[in-house]
């Protein structure tokens, strides 16, 4: 069943690597704040060590990650084997924000094949490692990466309006926080 590890082992590396989907848990401090969860898709997940992850985040109707993160810190992701073996993983750690045009978006973009709307990078360092049997997962079948979000980052970026959208919907958490990103907005 269950097991606990510290770092990232070959086949948690690989099982990784098969998914299509994984999911970004954070939250804020306050009792009363937002949990939040977020499914990330395509080709945006980097296994760097077996201690450190990265992904580059698309533009969204909203941006909790980024602003749990750098209120925080805490983030937590998982993966379910939807095919084949059973198994859920989760990964444990703390992370960071490189907003496009940062010193760590340019140390960290080398990773990623970019896509149009990236808005910024998650990189977190793992300090738990955990697997649990997933047998209640049912099996779904892979039927090929949506388009429309790229099709969308393309839009915004040709008509030159991506950043006016951010501003607007990634400024801020529901809660209030200000993300990384708000605060750019508001040096420039």
């Amino acid at each position: 069943m269950g097991q606990q590890f510290e770092a990232l082992m070959p086949k948690h590396v690989e099982f990784i690597e098969q998914q299509h989907l994984f999911f970004v848990g954070t939250a804020p401090l306050a009792v009363t704040g937002h949990v939040n969860l977020s499914p990330k898709g395509y080709d945006t997940l980097r296994v760097l060590s077996p201690t450190s992850v990265a992904y580059l985040d698309l533009t969204g109707s909203g941006n909790e990650t980024s602003g749990h993160l750098d209120e925080n810190g805490r983030i937590t992701f998982m993966f379910c084997a939807f095919e084949g073996a059973p198994l859920i993983l989760r990964l444990y750690g703390t992370g960071r924000v490189g907003v496009k045009g940062s010193l760590l978006w340019d140390q960290y973009i080398e990773h990623f094949e970019m896509i149009p709307g990236a808005r910024q990078i998650v990189i977190a360092e793992i300090h738990k490692v955990q697997t649990s049997c997933g047998f209640s997962i049912p099996f779904f079948n892979y039927g090929g990466e949506r388009e429309k979000l790229k099709e969308w980052g393309m839009k915004k970026t040709e008509a030159n309006i991506l950043d006016d959208y951010q501003a607007e919907k990634n400024a801020y958490t529901l809660d209030g926080i200000e993300t990384p990103i708000g605060k750019v907005m508001k040096e420039r």
